[in-house]
């Protein structure tokens, strides 16, 4: 079975946060979402809350540090020192350098990256279901939707590489019920 410290990868509309439930689930680890982090921080008015409200608050990207900060803050909890599952960081090799830091600090190491791999064909389709549902307007919108495909590429698509040379990352087939995808991801853990 490969480790519990895990990180789970793939572009928007691939599924990430229905597999991520499920395989915290199955490892029995917490699943860290840094969209989760960013809402506690800013809801309970934490110093690093405060700083990344100034940034969202003005449209712009909540800058590395603050967004590493809160990694290196809720991955020091008790609840994640048997293992973690990461879902939404690293989203650049600086973040996954970062990360790998932060775990060193730890005397610990990421196992393994489980990426979930979809065409932008898939995902197209699979956000306009998604806005179909759940009335989401930014999976509506073809040309946002393309925006968020070509930022997951530039800067997201690397971290492949950066872990795939350190033998980290498990590619999985993410076309499928999401029962059939996750029989593919359990199989990394077996």
């Amino acid at each position: 079975m490969a480790g519990k410290n895990v990180v789970i990868f793939g572009p928007p509309g691939a599924g990430k946060g229905t597999q991520a439930v499920k395989l915290a689930e199955l490892l029995n680890v917490p699943h860290i979402s840094t969209g989760d982090m960013f809402r506690y921080h800013v809801k309970n008015d934490t110093e690093l809350g405060i700083t990344a409200k100034s940034y969202s608050d003005r449209g712009k990207l909540v800058p590395d540090d603050v967004t590493i900060a809160m990694v290196k803050e809720r991955l020091g909890r008790d609840d994640a020192k048997e293992g973690f599952l990461l879902d939404g960081f690293p989203r650049s090799v600086p973040q996954a350098e970062a990360l790998d830091g932060i775990l060193a600090d730890n005397a610990t190491s990421l196992d393994c990256v489980v990426n979930i791999r979809v065409s932008e064909d898939e995902i197209r389709t699979r956000l306009a279901k998604r806005a179909a549902i759940e009335g989401r307007a930014d999976d509506a919108d073809p040309s946002i939707i393309q925006n968020r495909i070509d930022t997951y590429k530039s800067q997201s698509e690397p971290c492949l590489g950066y872990y795939k040379t350190k033998g980290r990352l498990r590619d999985i087939n993410g076309i499928g019920t999401i029962g059939e995808v996750f029989d593919r991801v359990s199989e990394v853990f077996e």
